[in-house]
């Protein structure tokens, strides 16, 4: 699914702003895009004067000042050259980059150092690139593990349990009993997020609701089976389906990839495109919710070709308020507080770098609580005259 000419710009700055001159073929190899391509991004951002264009670089607009000395209550000095705090998001994730900005916030104001890190999707990217991080003298770590398997944490993320650093996961909650069970972890309440969505389409009157969402990552993961208890909870939803937002949606193979929570359904066969409008005429459904932004606007398009507009004839709630707010159709969404995960994690992780070896208190879980932006997606349901 091709990124969005925007989103792969924000992407740009944002490895641009936390690193300094970076280069327009490193630029191009972590975005997985053409070199031109870049060049062009670069070019325009440069005009818009969100950055400076030197030869064959991209730099910020004003560079990063040396970072000011840290009384030793707020956060240790690094040691050596190395950066104080290591973040690590995976490529390709403009959700976590939005938290990513929240964390780096905090941090500057801290007088911390960062080393940002984008980890590609190949399986095991992160371990090496939180290695190097350690050897350079990272003294903690921000990070958001992919996860593309539900039992994965266990079966390849152990090792972060023994990074040796304070570490605090990122819109990441971890699963009871697992070895990453007593790491630091904040995260936004998915459940209620989903909970928001499925109770403003009731309130408008719809009771068969469909899911169409992602299985390749914790979040979509947890939004589905919010979705499956809520539906089957609630006496006013009379039907409710799940379908993949999109044929390549799912994990990968790999071990411990179990069958989803909810019931599934992927319309259009092997590698097809989803067949929304076929779900919503053979489920009777009125409404659906659509998980992430860019599967929700392609799908909302796929819906007009096939006769079916929006709100006219379905009522659609987007979930995570990325770029939901940019289609023709502005979509209402759930927005997790995204900057505040990020925010919250790094006010976390300077409190454990304040104390004695890192471990002042318990392991603290938080939770931050999703909103829902209304935008005019969703519209009461006229039911039919007898």
């Amino acid at each position: 699914m091709r990124e969005p000419v925007e989103l792969r710009r924000q992407r740009i700055l944002s490895v641009v702003q936390s690193r300094g001159a970076v280069k327009v073929s490193v630029l191009a190899a972590e975005l997985d895009v053409s070199v031109v391509t870049i060049r062009r991004d670069v070019e325009e951002l440069t005009r818009v004067g969100r950055l400076r264009r030197g030869h064959g670089v991209a730099r910020p607009v004003i560079d990063a000042p040396e970072p000011a000395t840290v009384p030793a209550a707020r956060a240790p000095e690094p040691a050596g050259d190395g950066a104080a705090v290591a973040l690590v998001v995976p490529e390709r994730h403009s959700y976590l980059y939005e938290t990513l900005h929240g964390a780096r916030t905090v941090l500057e104001e801290a007088g911390m150092r960062i080393a940002l890190h984008i980890a590609p999707q190949s399986a095991g990217a992160e371990r090496p690139l939180v290695e190097r991080a350690l050897a350079d003298g990272a003294r903690g770590l921000l990070i958001a593990p992919r996860w593309r398997h539900a039992r994965s944490e266990e079966l390849e993320y152990g090792w972060l349990a023994e990074a040796g650093v304070p570490t605090v996961l990122m819109e990441r909650r971890p699963r009871p009993g697992s070895a990453l069970h007593a790491l630091d972890s904040v995260c936004s309440d998915h459940w209620y997020g989903t909970h928001l969505a499925v109770d403003h389409l009731v309130s408008l009157g719809h009771r068969r609701i469909v899911l169409a969402a992602r299985d390749d990552s914790p979040t979509a993961r947890t939004i589905r089976t919010a979705f499956a208890e809520i539906g089957a909870a609630r006496p006013e939803v009379e039907d409710w389906s799940v379908v993949l937002s999109s044929p390549e949606a799912v994990p990968g193979p790999g071990p411990g990839s179990p069958v989803s929570e909810a019931p599934v359904s992927v319309p259009g066969g092997d590698g097809a495109a989803v067949d929304l409008a076929a779900l919503l005429r053979e489920r009777r459904a009125t409404a659906a919710v659509l998980h992430g932004d860019v599967d929700a606007l392609m799908l909302v398009q796929r819906l007009a070709e096939s006769g079916v507009q929006v709100p006219r004839d379905c009522s659609v709630v987007a979930y995570d308020d990325v770029v939901a707010a940019l289609g023709s159709t502005p979509l209402t969404a759930v927005a997790p507080p995204k900057a505040e995960i990020g925010r919250a994690a790094a006010e976390l992780l300077l409190h454990r770098l304040a104390g004695a070896a890192g471990s002042i208190g318990p392991v603290r879980r938080t939770e931050l609580l999703p909103s829902l932006k209304v935008r005019g997606s969703a519209q009461r349901l006229i039911p039919l005259e007898n």
